[in-house]
């Protein structure tokens, strides 16, 4: 079992940064992937970016490419994501998961924090 504990998330104007985190309880957090998820009111939930267990690999939606940064510290049980340059339409509440792999679709994810709200003004 793991549990997910996101915070970071606010008001910010665009083209500003914020920088989420997302703590994990449990002591297999080191074997998952790890992903953000985000979902704009009225929409569906959708992929940000994802690492593997190691942080060799990373994955990124193309929305968010160049922008925005998903690192993991398996000593802290903790995965973070740096987000620069945001845009208004990047305004959602945004999801830690985890997962054995990568994983882009909702369906499969095994475990889910509560959210953070992240705004962004124009």
């Amino acid at each position: 079992q793991v549990q997910l504990v996101e915070s970071g998330g606010g008001l910010v104007q665009a083209g500003g940064s914020l920088r989420l985190s997302c703590a994990a309880s449990g002591r297999t957090f080191s074997s998952y992937a790890m992903h953000w998820f985000r979902q704009a009111p009225g929409k569906d939930r959708d992929f940000v970016a994802g690492i593997s267990w190691t942080g060799g690999t990373t994955r990124y939606a193309d929305s968010v490419k160049g922008r925005f940064t998903i690192s993991r510290d398996n000593a802290k049980n903790t995965v973070y994501l740096q987000m620069n340059s945001l845009k208004p339409e990047d305004t959602a509440v945004y999801y830690c998961a985890a997962d054995e792999i990568i994983t882009y679709t909702t369906g499969s994810i095994r475990f889910w924090g509560q959210g953070t709200q992240v705004t962004v003004s124009s």
